[in-house]
């Protein structure tokens, strides 16, 4: 699962490739006969906007189950849905919990995979995501773009590996959520946290249960990003228990400077990290120079700096 050194875009819509499979789009509207059910990951979307496109999300997903041989899927993709702008993702986690027994084999799942075209990630219409992990307990990736109404209700999943939050405003309940999972599989963890001004409420305490460590005793990367508290997360980081089990740590995207670098210089050894991810950061020229030189074997990224602000929010 060691897939994302660099940093996924939200402008990404996995409408060419997913979870290492080509993307085929549900409806199938191409010349000829759609691939073979186990060799592409399924796209399923709707649009109000789009002639091309079912009006309802629900069409799609009638499409999919008559003409794929779904119990052969591994990988599923849910773009936009009807008004995703107002209308929530309930519907979409409800059948696709009701619809568990025909897929059986489904590893990889992203729910609201929309570009800003599409739809602003800050206006994406997320909901409770735990019925998807409690009726799929072999999936293996569970990836979400959207933070409002976002929630994860405290659940136990022996086989997810990957869990990713793309939002420009994540609230408090859903991080504390991912804190009292029990996942002992789990090996990447991103959070996007984004700005109160989009309902990114979450704070430092919020993190305690992951800095914690012990629901998370297989977790390798962790990705702490996009956040106005990003010096804040850097001086938690600094003392928790799971850095020391990571191989990649990302404090990204959200204009670290010179006092969370501090923070975390003045903590527990990094030296021990494969890749430390500090891109979009306001870190000095100085501090940059000093950060390099304590810790010489870690790929460290200091790309774009002098970006002092969250890097997605609305």
């Amino acid at each position: 699962m060691r897939e994302f050194d660099e940093q996924p875009s939200q402008y990404e819509r996995y409408d060419q490739r997913y979870a290492g499979l080509p993307v085929a789009e549900v409806p199938w509207q191409e010349d000829g006969e759609p691939p073979a059910a186990g060799s592409a990951a399924w796209r399923l979307n709707a649009s109000t906007f789009d002639d091309d496109l079912p009006d309802l999300i629900a069409e799609s997903f009638d499409w999919f189950f008559e003409h794929v041989d779904t119990a052969k899927v591994t990988a599923i993709v849910i773009g936009g849905w009807e008004d995703s702008y107002e209308d929530d993702s309930s519907h979409i986690v409800q059948r696709l919990a009701d619809e568990a027994g025909r897929l059986p084999g489904l590893r990889s799942l992203f729910l609201g995979a929309m570009s800003p075209e599409d739809c602003e990630i800050s206006w994406i219409q997320q909901s409770d995501i735990a019925p998807l992990l409690e009726a799929y307990p072999k999936l293996e990736r569970l990836e979400v773009r959207g933070g409002s109404g976002l929630r994860l209700s405290p659940v136990r999943h022996e086989s997810l590996k990957v869990l990713r939050f793309e939002t420009g405003g994540l609230p408090g309940e859903a991080v504390r959520g991912v804190g009292a999972c029990e996942l002992p599989a789990l090996e990447h963890l991103d959070l996007w946290f984004g700005v109160g001004m989009y309902g990114g409420d979450a704070t430092v305490g919020d993190v305690a249960g992951i800095l914690g460590g012990g629901r998370l005793p297989r977790l390798r990367h962790l990705g702490l990003q996009n956040s106005e508290i990003q010096d804040d997360l850097a001086a938690a980081v600094a003392a928790a228990p799971v850095v020391a089990r990571l191989e990649t740590l990302s404090l990204a995207m959200g204009g670290i400077t010179d006092a969370g670098v501090e923070a975390l210089l003045s903590g527990q050894p990094l030296t021990h990290l494969r890749r430390l991810d500090l891109s979009y950061h306001g870190i000095s020229a100085a501090m940059r120079a000093r950060l390099t030189a304590a810790l010489p074997g870690v790929d460290i990224d200091l790309s774009s700096p002098d970006e002092t602000y969250v890097a997605v929010s609305e």
